[in-house]
């Protein structure tokens, strides 16, 4: 699965420095909820469940992961596809896995061990169907310009576009990889690299007030040119999935929740429905959704000049040194890297540097061309 939910089930309140102490208030909440993050889908190996434990009002550091659970799907045949663990509390099925659309699916997850409720179970979610995306196209956003000099920098806006028809789809996610190529300034053996990235915002819209079931120019992604993904070439797939209402009111709190960063009175995680229940104990608490989602997907590939586009690797990061003479290169220094080695004919020299990142660019990304990556686009 290309996507990576993002449930927030903390709020730190902001200390303040001085006199003033970090307040949390006293509450009657559970400490130690369920989060559930999952989604299943139409296509194979798309399908993914994520559980963990939530963290107290005012702690800090990543969430505990949730290991050893008994995890498996069901659907209105009778069917079950059984979840094995891959990493610490990430569960995935069996490759030939899919779900189909217009079937429901009852996510069930067993907690050994556990001292309050160890059963769980969601609602049963109907598969709705999606239509494939239209268009995802782009356009160049001016961010700085001198009256002399024109336009100084420039950001790149996604735009999306879709619709449907036959009215069966009304409640839109999206989610998006991104994938850009980027190149050392030395010409050395690793110099051109890939690195990618999952979309970790959330992205939904709704066409049940509108008069027409369509969605047109919706802003997906921006990019500006405080980095160096349109310098070479960039790529993004997004995935499109249907929902239900319930789903897209599931998603609509949750992106109001990470709009209102820790003001006391926000919307606090409880107050975000989930699907998911304990079959062992009514009154015990869960967070997150089981999503069942027909799922479309489209790519495109920005080549493209754009003014003012930063680069990670500047004279001041990527110091270059010339050391003349022969010798062994260990003589240079454990952590000096040879961009340069120039024998003969005389003088010898060699143009060094001291990061590793100006001289081999796995270590940020892969040299490996993705499978999707060709030259003429």
């Amino acid at each position: 699965m290309k996507h990576r939910f993002t449930i927030p089930v903390i709020f730190a309140l902001l200390s303040l420095s001085g006199c003033i102490s970090q307040f949390i208030p006293q509450t009657t909440e559970d400490k130690d909820i369920l989060v559930v993050e999952g989604l299943v889908t139409n296509q194979a190996g798309n399908s993914k469940i994520k559980l963990t434990k939530s963290q107290p009002l005012g702690g800090s550091g990543s969430a505990k992961t949730l290991s050893g659970c008994n995890v498996y799907v069901t659907d209105d045949f009778g069917n079950t596809a059984y979840f094995t663990e891959v990493d610490p509390g990430t569960y995935l099925p069996d490759n030939s896995f899919h779900g189909n659309v217009g079937m429901k699916y009852i996510l069930h997850i067993s907690i050994p061990g556990s001292a309050k409720g160890q059963n769980f179970e969601s609602l049963p979610m109907v598969m709705k169907p999606v239509p494939s995306i239209d268009s995802i196209y782009y356009e160049h956003k001016i961010i700085t310009q001198d009256k002399s000099l024109g336009v100084t920098g420039e950001g790149c806006e996604i735009y999306l576009d879709t619709h449907d028809t036959s009215g069966d789809c009304k409640y839109y996610r999206w989610e998006y990889a991104e994938t850009w190529e980027f190149m050392l300034p030395y010409t050395v053996p690793n110099y051109r690299c890939w690195v990618s990235n999952n979309s970790d915002v959330i992205n939904i819209k709704s066409t049940a007030n509108l008069a027409e079931n369509k969605v047109k120019k919706y802003a997906l992604n921006y990019i500006p040119n405080t980095n160096d993904r349109l310098r070479v070439k960039y790529s993004i797939l997004v995935n499109q999935y249907s929902m239900n209402e319930d789903e897209y009111t599931y998603w609509d709190k949750l992106q109001s929740l990470t709009q209102q960063v820790g003001g006391l009175y926000d919307i606090i995680p409880s107050s975000v429905p989930s699907n998911v229940f304990c079959k062992d104990d009514p009154d015990v608490k869960v967070l997150g959704y089981f999503s069942v989602s027909a799922s479309t997907s489209k790519r495109i590939f920005i080549k493209d000049h754009f003014v003012g586009i930063m680069t990670p690797y500047t004279n001041d990061v990527c110091i270059a040194d010339t050391v003349w003479g022969g010798g062994p290169i260990q003589s240079l220094g454990t952590f000096v890297w040879v961009i340069v080695d120039h024998p003969l004919p005389p003088p010898s020299y060699r143009v060094t540097t001291r990061t590793k990142g100006c001289y081999d660019c796995t270590t940020r990304g892969t040299n490996i061309p993705p499978s999707f990556w060709t030259e003429d686009k």
